[in-house]
């Protein structure tokens, strides 16, 4: 069974291009979707991304919406604490694969690290 966790300099949740995300007002409070926006920066990139490090500079500080925690899901999106594995994968998987492609080093570190064996 694969299980979700974040790999450490990914960085592809980090793209917050609003035009991949058209969706953002159905779950950011207008605050959070001003903040979000406000973080927008080159090509897309979250201005707090350090793109030669591959991290986030204010990681223990980062806005709700860049948590992947049950109650920050359930609220966002209505995914149950159950759902949360399998809906997280998903959404790295589909992240990983706009920003960097679905064969890209990432995509393969990613679904290693969460034991996920493509099909093939």
């Amino acid at each position: 069974m694969a299980t979700w966790q974040c790999v450490k300099q990914c960085g592809a949740c980090c793209h917050l291009d609003p035009a991949y995300r058209p969706d953002l007002h159905d779950y950011l409070s207008p605050e959070e979707l001003e903040l979000y926006l406000s973080m927008v920066g080159e090509e897309g990139w979250c201005i707090n991304f350090d793109i030669n490090t591959r991290e986030c500079r204010i990681y223990p500080n980062r806005p709700r919406f860049c948590r992947v925690e049950p109650e920050v899901f359930e609220n966002m999106y209505g995914i149950t604490p159950e759902e949360l594995n399998d809906f997280a994968i998903e959404c790295c998987q589909e992240q990983i694969e706009g920003v960097y492609g679905d064969r890209s080093l990432e995509m393969l570190r990613f679904n290693k690290a969460v034991g996920y064996l493509a099909k093939g």
